[in-house]
């Protein structure tokens, strides 16, 4: 089920009408599901809905990004009817969407569940291993210019990190710091 789960949101990536593009997949999905697995067996989580969760967090922003604003609420619709297709209990579609509801780093909404954590972490994570598909977007879906994107991508990530639990942090430090490094523009000194 999961298989067939990965391969629905991929395919709903490589669509043209999808405005993130595939990079999508490759450059965030792909990362999430990573560190969502990573965090729940970390902190003893329920690998089959995180990993469910992991995979659907996004997908009604893939599949209508006019639905981007509220897209944690539209994909949790989305992952029920996904889920139903498999006869998957009500009992653990709950579970799936209350983790995709409360995955934004933008939106605070309270993590209810060792899995809401993993799911809010990795997603937050995420945006540390793809610094160039989030500069991508920024400059051409966006269409910002160095300083607008610069600055968003600066922003998103210290709202990224400040959301992390403990655990996540310490896991996601080093790229943290290499991420600042790079994207803060401070002079440099002469010694």
């Amino acid at each position: 089920m999961i298989q067939k789960i990965a391969n629905i949101v991929e395919e709903a990536c490589k669509r043209e009408t999808n405005y993130f593009g595939y990079s999508i997949w490759k450059h965030h999905i792909v990362n999430v599901v990573k560190y969502a697995k990573l965090l729940a067996k970390e902190i003893n989580a329920d690998l089959e809905i995180v990993e469910i969760a992991s995979l659907l967090h996004d997908y009604a922003s893939i599949i209508d990004y006019n639905l981007y604003e509220d897209h944690h609420i539209h994909s949790a619709t989305e992952a029920e009817k996904i889920l139903k297709q498999f006869n998957y209990s009500q009992e653990k579609i709950e579970l799936v969407k209350q983790c995709i509801i409360s995955h934004r780093g933008s939106k605070t909404k309270s993590k209810e569940s060792k899995e809401s954590i993993c799911i809010a972490d990795a997603d937050g994570m995420s945006h540390f291993d793809s610094i160039s598909s989030l500069l991508y977007l920024a400059f051409f879906s966006h269409k910002m210019n160095i300083d607008e994107a610069n600055n968003w991508l600066l922003g998103k990530l210290e709202r990224s990190w400040s959301k992390l639990s403990p655990e996540a942090k310490e896991i996601i430090t080093d790229k943290y710091n290499a991420c600042k490094l790079l994207l803060e523009n401070k002079d440099c000194k002469n010694d």
